[in-house]
């Protein structure tokens, strides 16, 4: 070997050393999609921590299942009750009255006539109608034959032998207003007083078939109840009875979840089913990559309230939670199947160490590549 090429194998051996140094210290810093487990949970057991890891297992579910919930609002349902299968005159109703009348001298009707039709009379705030002859009459509350009944006896004294024909058409106050969500919106009367959830959305043409996971929200004064419709269609124990003045609104599951990391896809995603566990949020969002993250850093991130961090609340530790999914044991993935995603969590897939060790290896095996070309030329 000549000289120029002694001098290029030592230049080429102090280079190699110059660049295992400089990528050992620099390992940090190497290109990667996502966090190692260990740069998360990092510090968590110092006192001075602002928030806390809990590995999910069997032993941790029960205590995790008392903690209050997170992200949108959650609100509670009614129970079905029953009411009269009949209509119920209430103020606001349109009442139209027939009076059927043969005698010749009739106070209501006219020569030739045999009828006295009174069209549109609307049932007053206080529940009642005027009559000819008679004065006001309260028939709300009542069915609509308790009212021709009613209005029957208060006639007889002034012209016997008449008869009485009412019919009625529902009002504000005896119908709900179908807000949003199926194919035909709009206000539906309420034919009898067990007219339900499901009777309504049937009455609007039914769900849009668009909404993932779709709610119904009910809406009763000031109060506000939700569930939704694959709950109501799996028991019917839970298609409420609708009540005049209900507003009913059938709109998307607006509940979310985020997946960032080495995972099938980085997005935001709707829940499609009332409870969605990590092991669906996983199966949602594609899985994780194969070579790429941890199996046993799957992380999901979580902020509670400060109200959970009161004294006598079941709650974490701290309102930042860290929880860590083991997805290489049974006892992982049988717990991840019954924990359960809150909206707003985010779901991080770690990346794996070995990732590290693999891009050094790369970059020193460039290295060697280099330096053999180099070595050759210099020969």
């Amino acid at each position: 070997m000549n000289k120029a090429g002694m001098r290029m194998g030592l230049f080429s051996k102090l280079f190699l050393a110059g660049l295992l140094a400089f990528t050992m210290a620099a390992c940090d810093g190497l290109p990667r999609g996502a966090a190692v487990q260990s740069e998360i949970v990092k510090g968590a057991d110092q006192p001075e921590a602002d928030f806390a890891v809990y590995p999910v297992t069997k032993s941790f579910l029960p205590s995790v299942q008392h903690w209050p919930e997170t992200g949108i609002r959650r609100y509670g349902w009614l129970s079905r009750d029953h009411g009269s299968s009949a209509q119920i005159i209430r103020p606001g109703d349109t009442v139209n009255l027939i009076i059927w009348d043969s005698s010749e001298n009739s106070l209501l009707t006219i020569p030739g006539q045999r009828t006295a039709r009174l069209d549109g009379m609307r049932v007053s705030e206080t529940g009642t109608i005027f009559m000819p002859y008679i004065g006001k009459v309260r028939i709300a509350d009542r069915t609509p034959d308790s009212a021709r009944q009613l209005l029957q006896r208060q006639i007889d004294p002034i012209v016997p032998g008449a008869q009485v024909q009412l019919s009625m058409a529902e009002g504000r106050v005896n119908s709900v207003d179908l807000v949003g969500g199926v194919n035909a919106p709009g206000i539906v009367p309420l034919p009898d007083q067990n007219f339900s959830v499901l009777a309504a959305i049937s009455a609007g043409g039914g769900v849009r078939p668009a909404l993932a996971n779709p709610q119904v929200k009910l809406v009763r004064g000031s109060s506000i109840y939700q569930t939704s419709v694959s709950r109501l269609y799996e028991d019917p124990a839970l298609d409420t009875r609708l009540r005049g003045g209900d507003k009913v609104i059938v709109e998307e599951d607006r509940r979310y979840f985020l997946s960032l990391g080495a995972a099938g896809q980085e997005s935001q995603f709707t829940f499609n089913r009332d409870r969605v566990s990590a092991l669906d949020a996983l199966s949602i969002i594609g899985g994780v990559a194969d070579s790429r993250a941890n199996p046993q850093g799957v992380l999901i991130l979580r902020e509670y309230p400060s109200s959970a961090l009161a004294a006598g609340q079941r709650g974490p530790r701290q309102q930042r939670v860290v929880f860590t999914i083991d997805l290489t044991t049974s006892d992982g993935l049988f717990s991840a199947k019954n924990f359960h995603i809150n909206s707003g969590d985010l779901v991080l897939a770690t990346e794996s160490p070995v990732n590290n060790v693999r891009t050094i290896v790369s970059i020193v095996g460039s290295a060697f590549g280099l330096i053999n070309v180099a070595s050759a030329a210099g020969n």
